[in-house]
């Protein structure tokens, strides 16, 4: 799918095997941060996941032209686009904000583009209502839409003019959690379906998954681990890449030279097996959304830990229970919280 090599902090990743769209080649993002090589394919989807203040928005805006790396080079399609002007690139851009023209109807939002490029609009608008589920909408204006009508009008005025690459800045952020989800999955298919490659920053494990062909784990503007996201997340390359392909934290303690962590939904109520490993721990507080449970839990050597279990189990707060994990459900890393 990619060419070239992924590194970052800790080192080579992963080698792939043919050139991609996209190349941040050598890219740094802040001063006395190790640079980052990263390679996504063509009309491939690739998540940027990070903490607030990570470099998300940062690399999201470097590679749209809009902001110039400390560093290092942009490709896309095997071109240096690192100093060119953003209008010149084939790149189009949705905030995280609903950004749309407040006295422009629908169809003259997502027309604009074209507009000016001296473009006829008509059929390009058409198709993308009807893929986003526009249709009915076109003449009214922003103020008349909901908020996840107005963020598909955003997309839609992004992909009028057939981007190769559309950049995502968090684009859900501001939608309820509900209309988040379903849209992630709609989203993903509707990229597959214009054959357009994504690049979409969060801060939300779920999204990867849902979204991602390959996620790009960033922390304080370096790249921490790469590659598939099911693949990221069975093998993390440390504690910080466990931690964010986990909601809520993985749950981390030290013991002699090695750091050891433990997902929340890898905790239990009851022994599966002899060889399980147990905790003795204190309830704090018990939330419920009525299919799963979250258990915040002080063990005696750490002051808090959740366990996220399925159902409604009666347990009260201020309880002493005994939680159990498989043995192989048991990350080990070394003393620095990275795989030796």
């Amino acid at each position: 799918m990619f060419g070239g090599l992924l590194r970052g902090e800790y080192g080579t990743i992963r080698r792939i095997e043919e050139a991609g769209l996209l190349e941040l080649k050598d890219l740094s993002l802040a001063e006395d941060r190790a640079p980052l090589n990263f390679q996504l394919g063509d009309t491939q989807v690739g998540v940027v996941l990070g903490r607030n203040h990570s470099g998300k928005t940062r690399l999201a805006r470097t590679v749209a032209g809009l902001q110039a790396p400390v560093a290092g080079q942009v490709f896309l399609d095997g071109v240096d686009v690192t100093d060119q002007d953003p209008a010149r690139r084939s790149v189009g851009l949705v905030y995280q904000a609903f950004v749309n023209y407040p006295t422009l109807t629908v169809a003259q939002n997502i027309a604009s583009p074209l507009v000016a490029r001296r473009e006829a609009p008509g059929e390009r608008v058409a198709q993308l209502a009807a893929l986003l589920g526009l249709e009915d909408v076109l003449e009214r204006l922003p103020s008349q839409l909901s908020g996840g009508q107005q963020q598909r009008v955003a997309i839609a005025r992004a992909l009028a003019k057939r981007p190769r690459l559309l950049v995502l800045d968090e684009p859900l952020v501001n939608l309820d959690f509900k209309l988040r989800e379903s849209f992630a999955v709609e989203l993903a298919a509707l990229m597959r379906e214009q054959g357009t490659a994504a690049l979409y920053p969060t801060t939300d494990p779920r999204e990867a998954f849902n979204l991602a062909d390959t996620v790009l784990l960033l922390h304080d503007h370096q790249l921490v681990q790469a590659g598939a996201p099911m693949d990221v997340y069975q093998s993390p390359a440390s504690v910080q890449a466990a931690d964010l392909m986990s909601d809520p934290a993985v749950n981390v303690w030290r013991k002699d030279s090695a750091v050891y962590a433990l997902r929340p939904e890898q905790l239990e109520l009851e022994r599966g097996h002899p060889d399980d490993v147990e905790f003795q721990v204190q309830v704090l507080s018990v939330e419920t959304n009525g299919y799963e449970t979250f258990l915040h839990v002080r063990p005696k050597w750490q002051e808090h830990w959740v366990a996220r279990v399925v159902g409604m189990p009666q347990v009260r707060a201020d309880a002493s229970i005994s939680l159990f994990a498989a043995v192989d459900a048991v990350m080990t890393f070394g003393e620095d919280g990275g795989h030796g």
